[in-house]
């Protein structure tokens, strides 16, 4: 699964990953959260764009509802064609947004996690690590109309990174990449991990 502050790049280092991937003879579907399924983009445009307040405790129940959607209609089944899952995102954004950036109570957020994934949790999270101007000025120059999460303030951005830098430092299961670097370079790190990683996944022609 890939992770990060806004403006990380995820979904063109998903794509690149993909990419190399599918020209390689491997079996992998690319995703997102909020959203990949119908039900879950519906609910990805509500929380997202809504023009009203969105209390804390609500915004990570609709998460959990567009995760466990997720899970049980593109997730699992793809895991039982064995098929890699390559994720814009998934639960881990909901312990640094809600939990850590927002302060919900560990134990409730865990709790929604929980009930969404069924315990399932990735064999690697790819944390994209940028500071939060850069992330700002790369939405900037994009173009794009921010979007209710992407508009919050800097200081809630300083608290999302350093909650995945947190995470990255303490679990087996993370890798923390600088993207801040050239998209390339970001590319030949991710590929090296997970060549690193999942070699023997690899070595069968996935």
């Amino acid at each position: 699964m890939f992770e990060g502050p806004e403006g990380a790049g995820k979904s063109g280092q998903i794509e690149r990953l993909a990419d190399w991937l599918e020209a390689t003879g491997r079996k992998a579907i690319r995703t997102r959260e909020p959203g990949g399924t119908p039900i879950g983009e519906r609910i990805r445009d509500t929380v997202l764009r809504a023009r009203v307040e969105v209390p804390p405790t609500t915004e990570l129940l609709l998460f959990a509802a567009e995760r466990s959607a997720h899970v049980e209609l593109v997730i699992r089944p793809a895991l039982a064609r064995g098929q890699a899952v390559l994720s814009d995102r998934y639960a881990l954004s909901t312990r640094i947004y809600q939990g850590v950036a927002r302060g919900l109570d560990p134990a409730i957020v865990e709790l929604a996690v929980g009930l969404a994934t069924g315990g399932l949790e990735p064999d690697l999270y790819l944390i994209l690590d940028v500071r939060p101007e850069v992330g700002a000025d790369r939405q900037r120059a994009s173009g794009r109309t921010p979007d209710r999460i992407e508009a919050e303030d800097l200081e809630f951005m300083r608290r999302v990174r350093e909650g995945y830098r947190e995470f990255a430092a303490s679990s087996a299961r993370a890798e923390l990449i600088d993207a801040e670097e050239k998209p390339d370079r970001v590319a030949a790190r991710v590929r090296a991990l997970v060549e690193d990683r999942f070699a023997g996944w690899l070595a069968r022609g996935g």
